[in-house]
């Protein structure tokens, strides 16, 4: 969730500091883009994937401190939760044969953490929300040991002035409150990562943006939320419920939630982080000793702190990054937020084939689909894909003459034009086609089979009621049957739909 802070007290001047700070970090980033002094086309991805903690009987385990003190590598991070953990890839050229060599990556590292896990009665999870998740586990006592999270809790509560309300209606309806944002917690994502130049950002983003419904439709994995089936990724409208500064009388009037898709298109970078100052008050008015405008003097790059602390309390789904490499040189990168996480590392790893082969390809077209299509399609077509899954229909440009916005099943959008894009565009990359066939052929099957995470959790669910267990239990049992299937490492397509077994007798 952002950089690590400390907590401390703020007084009533920090908050006018920090938006002085912020207008300063706003005014170097200009420049900065004017004068091109960010880093050459290096053509560099990066993954982060949020998981769970579940023991056999497939509860949530609070004991990420003790599990990640026995893993003991830095690749793999503390989360919002006692129940997550965070495993970050390092960055990889996009070409050849990466997508095996990152399969390859993911299983040695989560085999590893799962090992480690089970010294401790616990195993890793990875899928978009835990089935069996309770309301009385999503708390603030539950809350990692971490400032950062302490901190930010605190100030999002106070922001709010009371609790949060959890309203999704779906397949059934889920309606409570929360003392805390501790049921964001329950969100864990696959997080995919960009570096581009300033030049080629806004186009990136906002293929990003044109295809971020795809991605959930193909990949939804987040059915259930507190034993009721909701959306088929659940994991949005938690995430923006769950973080809401807004008392409803804000909302009535139109004020921005801090989880966004966004309202238009873009034509640079700065146009994201100039509505981030605009449109978001600091949530923590922390400043930093550097000034921005003299270190860009002297020929250095700044950190511009504040900037990044502030760009990562706004929870876009694709989110721009300013940063700086080993050698001080500032880059810029898309964090794609969208897909959940799971169900098995080949699946994760087709899902970002997919999503760095169709971005490339639209963001080189001459008639880019941004400009074919208003950006409210856009986002509608991302609630659609998480309410509905792979049944979603989008509203998406025709091929006829006239062009114009047609209605179209998600699976067929897919099918017939997105994958060959992506196929394209993974060529552009210089992707081996051992690579491209192999994780594209997995969304493929994917939509032959209108077969994904969701789709096969709500299955085995009912399969389970159907057999005689109660909610409780065919929760229990189908994340049981999940978690064996997903460290077996088939694709989902492939999973069996059957009840799952019983919990075994204690003793």
């Amino acid at each position: 969730m952002g950089e690590k802070v400390v907590a401390g007290p703020f007084g009533l001047s920090d908050r006018q500091r920090y938006r002085d700070k912020l207008q300063q970090c706003l005014a170097v980033l200009e420049r900065l883009l004017d004068e091109k002094r960010f880093d050459r086309p290096r053509n560099l991805m990066g993954l982060e994937i949020e998981l769970n903690l579940a023991g056999l009987d497939g509860m949530p385990r609070m004991m990420n401190a003790q599990v990640l003190e026995r893993i003991a590598s830095r690749d793999f991070q503390t989360e919002l939760a006692m129940f997550n953990l965070e495993v970050n890839i390092a960055p990889h050229s996009i070409d050849g044969r990466v997508f095996d060599r990152l399969s390859e990556e993911l299983r040695t590292s989560l085999a590893y953490a799962h090992r480690k896990a089970k010294e401790v009665d616990a195993g890793i999870v990875m899928i978009g929300i835990l089935p069996t998740l309770r309301r009385d586990d999503l708390v603030s006592a539950n809350l990692s040991d971490v400032d950062r999270y302490t901190l930010l809790n605190d100030q999002i509560v106070a922001a709010r002035g009371e609790d949060f309300a959890l309203d999704i209606e779906g397949v059934e309806r889920l309606r409570c409150t929360s003392a805390s944002i501790a049921p964001e917690a329950a969100c864990t994502s696959v997080q995919l990562h960009l570096q581009i130049t300033p030049g080629r950002f806004a186009d990136v983003w906002n293929a990003a943006q044109a295809v971020a419904a795809a991605q959930i439709a193909v990949g939804a994995n987040a059915p259930f939320l507190f034993g009721r089936e909701l959306w088929r990724e659940s994991r949005p409208p938690l995430f923006q419920q769950s973080t809401d500064t807004r008392p409803p009388e804000l909302q009535a009037q139109g004020v921005r939630p801090r989880t966004w898709f966004g309202e238009r298109w873009i034509s640079s970078a700065y146009d994201l982080f100039e509505e981030n100052i605009k449109y978001f008050p600091a949530l923590l008015p922390m400043c930093d000793d550097e000034d921005p405008q003299a270190v860009l003097d002297e020929g250095r790059a700044p950190r511009l702190a504040e900037l990044v602390l502030h760009n990562g309390t706004v929870y876009r789904w694709n989110r721009p990054v300013y940063d700086l490499d080993d050698e001080g040189v500032p880059h810029l990168r898309v964090e794609n937020r969208v897909l959940p996480a799971g169900p098995t590392v080949v699946d994760v790893v087709a899902n970002a084939a997919f999503y760095y082969g169709v971005v490339r390809a639209l963001a080189d077209e001459e008639r880019p689909v941004w400009t074919r299509m208003p950006f409210e399609a856009a986002a509608g077509n991302f609630e659609a894909a998480c309410r509905h899954g792979i049944d979603a229909r989008f509203r998406w440009p025709g091929r006829g003459r006239h062009g114009g916005v047609e209605e179209v099943e998600a699976v067929r959008l897919v099918q017939e034009e997105l994958l060959p894009l992506a196929a394209a565009g993974l060529d552009a990359w210089g992707i081996a086609p051992a690579d491209r066939d192999l994780y594209l052929g997995v969304i493929e099957e994917r939509c032959k089979r209108r077969t994904n995470g969701a789709s096969w959790q709500a299955r085995t669910f009912h399969e389970a009621l159907d057999s005689g267990m109660s909610r409780e239990e065919a929760l229990a049992a189908t994340t049981r049957r999940y978690s064996e299937l997903m460290h077996i490492g088939e694709p989902v397509h492939t999973w069996p739909v059957e009840a799952p077994k019983p919990a075994p007798p204690l003793g």
